[in-house]
């Protein structure tokens, strides 16, 4: 009585920090005719996966999003699992499993290879552990405390953050530590009973999205959960799920929280934004709930062009092809939204006289630097954009043994997919991509017609682009041997072919006048580029020039 009295008066009665008998929710067990969820939706390795630990004597359930969308008769696209089971009690069952992670300790089961594989991810039940717990606490944050965290099961910082957490526990505490309400239900696929502690159904049923405890603490125990509200409350939106305004309101001055965490992990957390389908709902999400600057820089950049016509473009085709089922590459994500950078920097140089293609692989670097730094720049997503972007000059080059080898490149159908959005916008001519369009999937013999026709084409855009240049016919007094004299004009440019033919040979032919020279020929060029004098006296129009004639053609 005593301590309870004293942990009133402490205050440890606030959510989550509660002594009643209901501190971690009441169980509740709804069955299939109530939550009616339909089997067939449930995956069967996650069946088999629950179905193995509890033959083996184990508490064994799915659990989290997956059990949400059962709930809303979607088809998850992944299964998780929750177990009593410790991470080497549940390696030890199979065959393909792996332990992972230090900060949380999980365990990977894997099933099928190649493409076909999948994981099926299972946590073992955690306790809820007091984090005001003065025992519990280490000094520095997630990013400089790791020495500290050796040996230890759970620790956290002293702001709240929870740095470490391996202590197992009983189902109710486990539902607790969870964030959402809808995210914290158990669903046994034998017998196909829904646990509940949180009214997680409920919620589900009236679309709302509500955090388990008091919001701002459980932002401070893991900032991430900022960035999971705004992915959950997009995808859900479509739904016509809304975020409950308590869990919403810390959201802004909680983002400061996610300084501490480490770059690496929120570069992951932005790709997950991005990458799971509702990439323009987020987008809309974030300016909705005021936060579409703060959360990560590169993100902010994303947000700053979801307008131009291009990475609109480029989140609709993500949110398309993750809608279909296809794989999505978070390089191709980010080469669209990082072109404007790239294109800017090339075309700067190139007007500074450089090298197009060394002048491209340097915009390309500055971009790194500015944009991603470290994170993943120098690693293979970084290679990969690198490609992407190397690759589009290149697809203005259709002769020669260009195409073959552009087609026969591991990163061709990204860059060519590129491309595609970029004729999309108007950046490139339609024609060039329908053309590789149709080269692609074409037979050898039809490439090879292909190219003979991009070859002409080229030839004769060439030939267009050419000056013309016209020759400039001899004035009649050259024509017919004579000079003009030094003060008449001569003509300032040859006419039109049409206009000499019109003319009736005007111009073209002489009109009689006598020889200076006495031999009746006009005097050469060659003779005057040698600067001979002429024979006959009188002032020529220059030097070696005849004298000039009496009369000039008729109707002068």
């Amino acid at each position: 009585m005593i301590k309870k009295f004293i942990d009133k008066l402490l205050g440890k009665g606030a959510p989550g920090a509660g002594r009643g008998k209901n501190r971690f929710g009441k169980r509740e067990e709804v069955p299939a005719s109530v939550h009616g969820i339909n089997p067939e939706l449930v995956d069967r390795r996650a069946a088999d996966v629950v179905r193995t630990l509890k033959a083996a004597g184990y508490e064994a359930y799915i659990v989290g999003g997956a059990v949400r969308d059962l709930l809303l008769g979607l088809r998850p696209k992944d299964f998780d699992v929750a177990t009593n089971a410790t991470p080497e009690q549940v390696k030890g069952l199979f065959r393909r499993a792996f332990i992972i992670g230090k900060r949380f300790r999980i365990v990977h089961v894997v099933h099928g290879r190649g493409r076909e594989h999948e994981v099926i991810e299972v946590s073992t039940f955690r306790a809820y552990l007091d984090n005001t717990a003065i025992e519990q606490q280490v000094s520095g944050n997630e990013k400089t405390s790791k020495q500290q965290l050796v040996g230890m099961q759970h620790a956290v910082d002293a702001s709240g953050r929870v740095l470490r957490d391996n202590v197992w526990g009983p189902q109710d505490e486990d539902a607790t530590r969870r964030d959402f309400t809808v995210n914290a239900m158990y669903y046994d696929p034998e017998t196909q009973v829904v646990v509940d502690y949180h009214k997680g159904i409920q919620d589900a049923q009236k679309k709302l999205l509500r955090m388990i405890g008091d919001p701002a603490t459980r932002y401070r125990e893991d900032p991430v959960r900022i960035i999971r509200a705004v992915r959950f409350s997009a995808k859900l939106a479509g739904l016509g799920f809304t975020i409950e305004p308590k869990t919403a309101g810390p959201l802004i001055e909680s983002q400061a929280l996610l300084a501490d965490v480490p770059q690496s992990r929120m570069f992951d957390e932005m790709l997950k934004l991005l990458q799971t389908g509702h990439a323009l709902a987020t987008i809309a999400q974030l300016k909705k709930l005021g936060m579409a600057t703060g959360i990560y820089p590169l993100l902010d950049v994303v947000v700053e062009r979801a307008d131009s016509s291009f990475v609109s473009a480029a989140l609709a085709d993500t949110d398309r092809r993750v809608g279909e089922g296809k794989p999505v590459a978070p390089s191709f994500l980010l080469a669209c939204v990082l072109w404007q950078d790239v294109k800017t920097g090339w075309d700067r140089r190139i007007a500074q006289r450089e090298q197009p293609f060394p002048a491209l692989q340097d915009a390309i670097d500055d971009v790194f630097e500015r944009r991603i730094g470290d994170v993943s720049g120098r690693g293979k997503l970084a290679a990969d954009m690198r490609e992407i972007w190397v690759m589009q000059p290149r697809f203005d080059k259709r002769v020669g043994s260009t195409p073959y080898s552009m087609v026969a490149q591991a990163r061709f159908r990204a860059g060519f997919d590129f491309m595609r959005l970029r004729a999309d916008v108007g950046e490139v001519e339609e024609a060039l991509a329908e053309w590789w369009q149709e080269f692609q999937h074409a037979d050898d013999m039809r490439r090879d017609d292909m190219i003979d026709q991009a070859r002409e084409e080229q030839k004769s855009r060439q030939r267009k682009a050419q000056p013309v240049v016209r020759r400039v016919p001899r004035p009649a007094a050259e024509a017919d041997g004579t000079a003009a004299s030094p003060g008449e004009a001569r003509p300032a440019a040859a006419p039109s072919r049409g206009d000499q033919e019109g003319q009736d040979g005007q111009d073209h032919e002489p009109d009689g006048g006598e020889d200076p020279a006495g031999d009746g020929q006009a005097a050469p060029k060659k003779r005057r580029r040698r600067r001979r004098k002429p024979s006959g006296g009188g002032g020529g129009g220059g030097e070696g020039a005849a004298p000039a004639a009496s009369s000039g053609p008729s109707g002068d």
